[in-house]
């Protein structure tokens, strides 16, 4: 059994099919026991995303937008770790946007996950693996020491 945090661009890939989402689906089936960790922007982050592919056209249509999002709701309530977003992660992640390229939530990503590690460690437990499909934001999470994935890379 392993952790593993993912942000929003990777964690999509579970209601959508898209490059990775396999991996993504077999990463965070129940049966395997793994931890999964997100962040409560995420909420926010992946309805967003679940919504304008709804709106791309050849998109999802309203119907499969609504269908995912429920059972991404659904996942959130019962299936993973939601890591709540308070002071500390967002000075954590000021502190990142000045070190490294990192768009606004995307800092906020990366510190809820290190501050997660911290805990963890604290605790004698494993490091997470940091999941995203955002080059700059993998960059960033390897630079702090991270382990990482790229659904991308498991197309």
């Amino acid at each position: 059994m392993s952790d593993y945090y993912l942000d929003a661009s990777a964690l999509v890939k579970r209601y959508v099919n898209e490059t990775g989402s396999a991996w993504v689906r077999r990463l965070t089936d129940p049966r395997h026991g793994d931890t999964v960790l997100l962040a409560e922007i995420t909420l926010a982050e992946v309805a967003a995303a679940l919504a304008a592919k709804q709106r791309t056209p050849g998109g999802l249509t309203s119907v499969q937008r609504d269908r995912a999002l429920s059972l991404f709701l659904q996942d959130c309530d019962t299936r993973f770790l939601l890591l709540p977003v308070d002071r500390p992660v967002f000075d954590r992640a000021i502190e990142l946007t000045q070190n490294h390229r990192l768009r606004g939530y995307d800092a906020v990503q990366l510190a809820s996950a290190l501050v997660a590690v911290d805990v963890m460690k604290a605790s004698g437990l494993p490091r997470l693996t940091f999941v995203a499909g955002d080059g700059d934001l993998l960059t960033a999470a390897q630079a702090e020491q991270l382990p990482v994935e790229n659904p991308l890379d498991h197309a």
